[in-house]
């Protein structure tokens, strides 16, 4: 039985009890899920034809005023099952003909995932999808058990990651997490029909007025990273939700002029992977969330 008394698994490191209540992400002392099902709208290496077996967790280490998934982020949602309710989700998924087993959110409950994944033995990959926000000492522990990483790349200092995620140490956590990532998995390795085995994927939301955040975001991928030792998946979906009142500069959609310079800079540097179309700003990308196959 997994017993966390001083919870030190994010960034946060807010010593909560979690035995006998909740840390700052609202994880407690059991799995709480929202959503397990066959996903299309992740990377095309990542969901295929077949889709991506995606388990939503429920809380966050972040506070993303904008985050798309925020009923079950800042609302936490969900429905707490055991480990091996867990592990049979995995299986359930694979049998479907899921591609990967794609774990969205799971940094809060790392201990319960690494233990699920052990008694499910998967024969297809392992994606971890977070919002980057990890502990690199914490990400050891899984190593040998997720076979691709899928962390967002957010914003490259703290003025904006605290405004609007409430974690001014944002880039220093995010950026020597995805170095441990890379570490864990190397270079990509694709199969015979283009899908991804092995690597890292590191996602970057444009954000309106957040050209310049991108650059920097890009330039330190191509500057950390030898070309081809990971893939870059620069995101044009933003989508105005959630309560914005304080935020009135992200009240609007990523502009194509906005979005032209940011695609042109990466492309400039010889970066790797996936450029979002400006068409794909759609609400369409997130699921319902009503414990479909939890």
């Amino acid at each position: 039985m997994i017993r966390i008394t001083n919870c030190r698994l994010c960034p946060r490191v807010c010593g909560a009890d979690r035995t006998s209540g909740q840390g700052d992400c609202g994880g407690g002392n059991q799995v709480r899920v929202a959503r397990a099902a066959l996903h299309f709208w992740e990377e095309p290496c990542i969901s295929g034809q077949n889709g991506s077996g995606t388990v939503f967790f429920s809380g966050c280490p972040l506070r993303c005023c904008f985050c798309q998934n925020g009923k079950i982020s800042a609302g936490n949602f969900g429905k707490e099952i055991s480990v091996n309710r867990l592990a049979e989700i995995f299986l359930m998924l694979q049998a479907q003909g899921a591609h990967n087993i794609n774990l969205v959110n799971p940094t809060h409950y790392l201990p319960w995932v690494r233990d699920a994944l052990q008694l499910a033995r998967l024969r297809v990959p392992v994606v971890w999808n977070s919002g980057g926000y990890e502990r690199a000492e914490a990400l050891r522990a899984m190593e040998g058990l997720v076979d691709i990483y899928l962390p967002d790349l957010k914003y490259a200092g703290s003025v904006r990651a605290e405004r609007y995620s409430g974690a001014s140490d944002y880039w220093a956590a995010a950026t020597k997490a995805i170095r441990e990532m890379h570490r864990q998995t190397g270079k990509p390795v694709w199969d015979a029909s283009g899908l991804l085995r092995k690597g890292v994927v590191i996602r970057h939301l444009v954000l309106p007025k957040g050209v310049q955040d991108a650059a920097a975001v890009l330039d330190w991928i191509a500057g950390t990273f030898l070309p081809g030792e990971v893939l870059v998946s620069l995101m044009s979906q933003y989508t105005p939700c959630g309560d914005l009142e304080r935020f009135p500069e992200l009240r609007r959609r990523v502009s194509s002029y906005e979005y032209k310079i940011v695609l042109a800079h990466a492309q400039s540097l010889g970066l790797e992977g996936f450029m979002q179309e400006r068409s794909s700003a759609r609400e369409e990308y997130t699921p319902p969330f009503d414990l479909e196959g939890v």
